[in-house]
């Protein structure tokens, strides 16, 4: 079994203890991190090594960043999403590591609506899709995870009436998301567990939204046909929620059935 999973980690700096606790815990294979929020020299590196996970990171001072950690060797692919070359905003780094080709992604929020900050998202979509559609001519098992900030349906929201206004919930937010997945990827979570609300990965840090679970389900992992056929189980991991000065996102993780794939330690799974 090899395990990917995404994380919104809201600042690198502050929640490296967390991290660090969570990955000699939960021993994941690759993570996506979006929300590092450092730029590339300042991302602590070391201290994610000597856990034993290569780092690959793509950042900016104060705002945005993401990175990629993997067990294994990781070869980057690309360190912006392309259609923009005017676009300086640290969000997608795409990577190949353990047999994926996966990218972390940090999509804009879009939010005040009436801003250009929501024409922002939904052209950022638009390249994503562009560059989705190239990225799946080819045979590799693709992995697009990370923090979309889109609930893509009235079952990822606790409240679908008093979010139907709001950037994340959007008709022309989750129109984007939905165009993308047409080109046959898989929302993984949702393809686990449908036909129920949530599970969340979001949680406001006002109001006791976490205790009373009223949440958004806004961090995804999308799957191409070639990494859907290996799919085991999914989940999102509520534990480093309910820590103390955490993120207020979860992280969300897919386990993969792969013969093909070396194991965490180097072994050829199946040896």
């Amino acid at each position: 079994m090899l395990t990917i999973a995404s994380w919104n980690v809201n600042s690198i700096k502050v929640r490296l203890p967390h991290l660090l606790q969570w990955l000699a815990s939960f021993r994941p294979d690759i993570v996506l991190l979006q929300e590092t929020k450092v730029v590339d020299d300042a991302f602590p590196r070391l201290e994610i090594e000597d856990s034993g996970y290569n780092v690959a990171a793509a950042g900016q001072k104060t705002y945005n960043g993401v990175a990629v950690l993997s067990r294994q060797p990781i070869d980057v692919l690309a360190r912006s999403l392309p259609g923009d070359d005017s676009d300086e905003q640290a969000r997608y780094l795409e990577v190949f590591t353990a047999g994926f080709r996966v990218a972390s992604l940090y999509v804009p929020n879009g939010n005040p609506v009436e801003s250009a900050k929501f024409p922002y998202k939904l052209g950022w979509l638009e390249r994503l899709y562009q560059h989705a559609r190239t990225v799946l001519t080819g045979d590799d098992r693709v992995v697009f995870g990370g923090d979309f900030n889109i609930a893509p349906a009235a079952s990822d929201v606790y409240d679908p009436e008093g979010w139907k206004n709001d950037a994340l919930c959007r008709p022309e937010s989750r129109a984007g998301l939905r165009k993308i997945l047409y080109l046959g990827l898989t929302d993984a979570l949702r393809a686990r567990a449908p036909g129920v609300t949530g599970p969340f990965t979001w949680w406001d840090y006002r109001r006791g939204a976490f205790a009373a679970d009223e949440g958004l389900r806004i961090d995804h992992l999308l799957l191409s046909p070639q990494a859907l056929d290996r799919l085991g189980e999914c989940g999102v991991d509520r534990t480093p929620r309910g820590w103390e000065k955490p993120s207020d996102h979860a992280p969300a993780w897919c386990r993969f059935i792969d013969d093909d794939v070396a194991a965490s330690d180097g072994t050829p799974a199946g040896a």
